[in-house]
């Protein structure tokens, strides 16, 4: 698939590319580390960008595991035709603050056209809601599961929506654009150590207005409780190539053990039924259905 010319002009004078990145986990080892589509969305910003591609977080400066964290994304800088390491912008943020206000202000402060981010976080809330609320916040338009870029220019930017049963759909979206990266994009490079040690984490203050709080409001009534069983999903069929896809649709059912009744009354019926629902755990033992809240 065709990419953009990293060294062109449309991606190093004409348009400003910015990544959002957050710290994840690895997912066996639990161990701090860059999250995986944030990753992507850094590695789709080297390709269109360049050493120009600016990166931004906002959280505590003083987390040494959110350093760690960091670091690992300003690591990706290498291997490139410019030879300056990378730069990352720190907002301070404390843990109840909502981080769309001081992201917004600093994309507008930097004139920022282009911001690619991952599709949702691996830790904290993992809502997925950032990239929608910056685009509403600040006007722009947003594209979301995107695969690839495959142009870019100075008013627009084409690219690649990953659909479902590997199906792509090609968009053109206006400037300045949010765009979340799915997790089929392109895989991030390895970390180097030594650009990851020389990049600089630069703390950025004085983004709002003095006095203005950026509180978040919107969990102040959230009640939080242990999660509980979850009812049983079908399985998805995950493969990466038509064949399999096919083979997995034509297969027979493997299902074994069931019961076939006949001649029942409608409340014997409704009691096999409801005790069907109570086995497979897709309602309580009371009656009530136990699936989550939406």
């Amino acid at each position: 698939m065709p990419q953009p010319d990293a060294k062109g002009p449309s991606s190093q004078i004409e348009v400003k590319a910015v990544a959002l990145v957050s710290s994840g986990r690895h997912p066996v080892s639990g161990r701090p580390g860059r999250a995986r589509e944030d990753a992507r969305a850094v590695e789709m910003g080297l390709m269109l960008a360049g050493a120009d591609l600016s990166l931004v977080h906002a959280g505590d400066p003083e987390d040494a595991l959110l350093r760690e964290c960091l670091e690992g994304y300003l690591g990706m800088f290498h291997g490139l035709d410019d030879s300056r390491d990378g730069t990352l912008s720190l907002l301070p943020m404390g843990a109840e603050e909502d981080a769309v206000p001081l992201l917004a202000a600093w994309l507008e402060r930097t004139g920022a056209t282009i911001t690619l981010t991952g599709q949702r976080a691996e830790c904290g809330e993992g809502s997925g809601m950032v990239g929608y609320l910056l685009a509403e916040q600040l006007g722009w338009a947003i594209a979301t599961g995107v695969a690839a870029i495959e142009r870019c220019d100075a008013q627009s930017v084409t690219v690649l929506q990953a659909l479902p049963q590997g199906q792509r759909r090609r968009l053109e979206i206006q400037l300045p654009c949010v765009i979340a990266v799915d997790s089929v994009a392109e895989a991030p490079r390895q970390s180097a150590f030594g650009p990851a040690r020389r990049g600089r984490i630069e703390t950025v203050d004085d983004l709002l207005p003095a006095g203005e709080a950026c509180l978040d409001v919107a969990n102040v009534d959230w009640q939080w409780q242990p999660a509980r069983a979850r009812p049983k999903r079908l399985k998805v069929v995950k493969s990466t190539n038509a064949r399999d896809r096919f083979k997995a649709a034509a297969a027979k059912s493997s299902a074994s053990g069931g019961q076939v009744l006949t001649d029942l009354s409608p409340e014997e019926a409704a009691e096999k039924l409801i005790d069907y629902l109570r086995a497979e755990k897709i309602i309580a033992d009371s009656g009530q259905s136990s699936a989550p809240d939406t």
